[in-house]
């Protein structure tokens, strides 16, 4: 029964730590660029876009369907580097308890 009350603790311990990592990804920043930095995106750690920025010489008419994949490009960028950051956090957050390999927690 010790062992119970002292996991349930953990438990309770875990879940406090996994709510400030979720507020600290809400803070964070990630950003991914194309083009040469021409066209930027920003992110929180949650993935909802912050910033985007595009430099007026992509602006031109006739370009859109190029300025579109850039945009998306950067997103990418952005969104890899987040889930990245998310991951690394993750990890700091579990190590030394008993996750079986490859269990992600919700995020």
């Amino acid at each position: 029964m010790k062992d119970l009350m002292g996991m349930m603790g953990k438990v309770k311990e875990l879940q406090s730590k996994m709510e400030d990592m979720q507020s600290e990804l809400e803070q964070l920043e990630a950003e991914g660029m194309s083009a040469g930095g021409m066209v930027t995106v920003t992110l929180n750690g949650k993935g909802l876009m912050k910033g985007l920025t595009i430099d007026p010489s992509l602006l031109q008419q006739g370009e859109e369907e190029i300025l579109e994949d850039l945009i998306i490009a950067a997103h990418n960028a952005a969104k890899s580097r987040s889930e990245d950051i998310a991951r690394e956090k993750s990890a700091e957050l579990t190590v030394g308890l008993p996750i079986p390999p490859g269990m992600k927690l919700p995020f």
